[in-house]
């Protein structure tokens, strides 16, 4: 058996986790192991198994074509900290509990280091503008800070390489505009993050305003909350009235977290034309938009194609009408070409008629 890749040593903050990955290759395929020395001194190599150290460690194995095996630990202590050894054997007497293995197990370690996560005050406050300010500040200083930066999702807001143990970020807009989860992130070996909540009841829009649909076919309203944190309750309700229950009568209602949407089947002109309320609830408190459904009859469909039809006929007709009357001027035009060679002859027998006189 030997190693293709060996687990790497790395650096952890206390309440983080950390995965460390291990593969072997043998014929046969070799068996993987993990285990753990601490750092006290009377600590001795232990076997780690899938759920150890109350449900924390988590081992995934899988063995094709070659071996390859993670460990995972969650909710880190410093009691973590230490030498974890990967060891792969493809000797069949490897787990004997009498006879020694002919091959002995070969070993890999990498090293945990699990440090005190430092303390973070964060703070949001309004300045003499009226904008919201971030602020965060570590209480017990790190000793080699980089640089910070501020994060918001997955888009980076502001950074800088200064080594203060403040760093602040300025909000520029409403906060309703703003909402959601802010990172203080410090540059240091591990990375240390702060972590600040800007809440505000529900944002809601609708997909589209007005919506439209064909008696008889499906109509599909839709409502969204961009806002944090997510909704927790939604429900629809038709022209301020009592809320629609989902699955009474032909209204279907799904909603996701920050998405609702009500289905409703064999669109009535009569019974489902109207305004339709979203409202939305998460901790904060509560908000709502209004979309207007206008139910078509299937017939409205027809309206544009007999429209074409309609213009195709008339103009068929005036081109029908002027064609009747420009044929009366033709004929009178040919009767006049006609009789063009008749005169002509005329001329030539008088001319004719003259030269004979002439001779006589």
């Amino acid at each position: 058996a030997g190693f293709i890749k060996s687990p790497l040593s790395q650096k952890r903050l206390t309440q983080d986790s950390v995965e460390l990955y291990c593969e072997a290759i043998g014929n046969p395929i070799p068996e993987i192991q993990w285990w753990f020395e601490g750092n006290e001194p009377n600590e001795t190599y232990a076997q780690l198994w899938d759920g150890a150290r109350q449900d924390r460690v988590k081992i995934n194995a899988t063995y094709n074509l070659h071996s390859t095996s993670t460990i995972y630990i969650a909710n880190l202590t410093s009691d973590d900290s230490g030498t974890y050894e990967c060891r792969a054997s493809n000797d069949p007497d490897r787990n004997h509990l009498s006879k020694s293995p002919k091959v002995k197990w070969i070993r890999s370690q990498a090293n945990v280091f699990v440090i005190e996560r430092p303390d973070i005050k964060v703070l949001v406050t309004l300045d003499s503008a009226g904008k919201l300010v971030l602020t965060c500040n570590m209480t017990a200083p790190y000793s080699a800070i980089e640089g910070h930066e501020w994060v918001h999702g997955d888009k980076i807001l502001q950074t800088d390489l200064e080594s203060s143990a403040f760093t602040s970020y300025t909000i520029e807009g409403k906060m309703e505009e703003h909402s959601g989860i802010y990172e203080c992130v410090y540059k240091t070996s591990p990375v240390i993050k702060g972590q600040l909540n800007i809440s505000v009841q529900p944002q809601v829009v609708a997909y589209k305003k007005s919506e439209h649909g064909n008696e008889g076919d499906t109509g599909v309203l839709t409502c969204k909350n961009p806002s944090f944190p997510p909704v927790s309750y939604w429900a629809w309700y038709k022209n301020g009235q009592e809320p629609i229950v989902n699955g009474s009568g032909r209204y279907i209602i799904k909603s996701s977290g920050n998405k609702t949407e009500l289905r409703i089947l064999k669109l009535n002109i009569e019974e489902d034309t109207g305004d339709y309320q979203c409202n939305a609830t998460n901790s904060v408190g509560s908000g709502s938009a209004t979309v207007n459904l206008r139910v078509r009859s299937r017939l409205a469909a027809l309206w544009p194609f007999l429209g074409i039809v309609a213009e195709v006929l008339v103009l068929v007709t005036i081109i029908f009408i002027y064609e009747k009357r420009r044929k009366p001027d033709e004929v009178l035009d040919d009767d006049d070409g006609g009789s063009a060679p008749l005169k002509s002859n005329a001329t030539n027998h008088k001319d004719k008629n003259v030269r004979q006189r002439n001779a006589n």
